[in-house]
């Protein structure tokens, strides 16, 4: 049987709608997820994100259900958490993840929380931080501070739930102006981290509830922006990026953030960051996300301590022979060996000299 080009093209004219049909429902099947596949943590770094749960339960124990596995497949060491509403369901949410342990003050104005990895994490210490009533215009939740050690490490990590709403104008005459009381709790905080953890690794994050990518003079977080010294927001890409990673769909917008001290991006740490888009592993996408879990979605951050290795010649002992070792290398202009690049800047140089110089005589 011969086919014409024109028989040809007309079967599959007539047949394009269920062709272009199956071939949708294939790659919908192959490209599927679901949250079994949802992970962010791992083992050898310190994962952290935070996460306005909106007045959670937000739908009862349906939520409470949705949480826990989140929680369980997300594999993270710490949760900062906004917005408990129903402290009993929090508990008995705690109760069925056996690898974690949570804590809050109250429910007061849905609180803050933190659940923790207490397999990784060493909890040194919790507190609030301005929490008398000159301070509850600026801060409608005081800020809540995690003293903790991970891998050896200390972090100090600060949750937070800023004054919402506004009309996207700074008024600094206005102490009732919504971005005037986020403008003054973002100073606050910076003045807190400068006098009592000036040299700490300082991770300030939470729905701060507003745009760390808007321009000035109506910025609120300017001053922060401005000490790029010593201070970083590290989903400022997000922020200025493609709304689809935003964490606010509702109303298009990037709402929750992570602050980094400069003792965080100026040292040997591998850093990434990322808006979890759990909606898109949910059959029902972000109807079923905003209808059983919340309005918000986490932002994470993923901290690697690269910890150089100053052991040059492998013995076990950091002394002088490393440093002898590592003076030939320079010499030889070798830049073959890896375990001698001490600043990870691809070069074997005089700045891993310097570095391993100052190690020995600080230590």
């Amino acid at each position: 049987m011969i086919l014409t080009m024109g028989i040809v093209c007309a079967i599959i004219q007539r047949n394009s709608s269920r062709i272009t049909y199956s071939i949708l429902l294939l790659v919908g099947t192959l490209f599927s997820q679901d949250l079994e596949d949802l992970s962010f943590g791992d083992d050898v770094s310190l994962d952290i994100a935070t996460w306005n749960i909106e007045w959670f339960p937000k739908n009862d124990q349906t939520t409470v259900d949705y949480v826990s596995d989140i929680i369980n497949h997300l594999n993270l060491d710490i949760l900062a958490i906004q917005e408990v509403d129903d402290t009993v369901m929090f508990d008995q949410m705690l109760d069925d993840l056996p690898l974690y342990s949570g804590y809050y003050e109250s429910s007061w104005f849905a609180g803050l929380a933190y659940i923790y990895n207490t397999e990784s994490i060493e909890i040194n210490d919790i507190y609030e931080i301005y929490t008398t009533s000159s301070y509850w215009n600026a801060f409608p939740r005081s800020p809540m501070v995690m003293d903790i050690n991970f891998m050896g490490e200390n972090y100090f990590i600060i949750n937070n739930h800023f004054k919402c709403c506004g009309d996207g104008i700074l008024d600094p005459d206005d102490t009732s102006d919504e971005e005037n009381r986020r403008y003054t709790a973002i100073n606050l905080l910076k003045e807190y981290i400068d006098v009592n953890l000036p040299e700490s690794n300082v991770i300030v994050l939470g729905d701060l509830n507003d745009d760390i990518a808007e321009a000035p003079p109506h910025n609120v977080f300017q001053n922060i922006l401005n000490d790029s010294t010593n201070y970083r927001f590290a989903d400022l890409e997000i922020a200025m990026g493609n709304s689809s990673e935003w964490s606010f769909p509702n109303w298009p917008s990037h709402l929750d953030h992570i602050l980094i001290t400069d003792e965080l991006f100026n040292g040997f740490n591998g850093l990434e960051v990322q808006t979890i888009k759990i909606d898109e592993y949910l059959d029902g996408g972000w109807s079923e996300y905003d209808q059983n879990i919340s309005d918000h979605r986490p932002v994470a951050i993923k901290i690697v301590n690269l910890v150089p290795s100053y052991d040059i010649n492998g013995d076990g002992t950091i002394n002088d022979s490393d440093l002898v070792m590592l003076t030939a290398f320079v010499i030889n202009d070798d830049e073959s060996i890896d375990v001698a690049d001490i600043n990870q800047d691809s070069l074997v140089d005089i700045f891993d000299l310097l570095l391993l110089s100052d190690f020995l005589q600080n230590n």
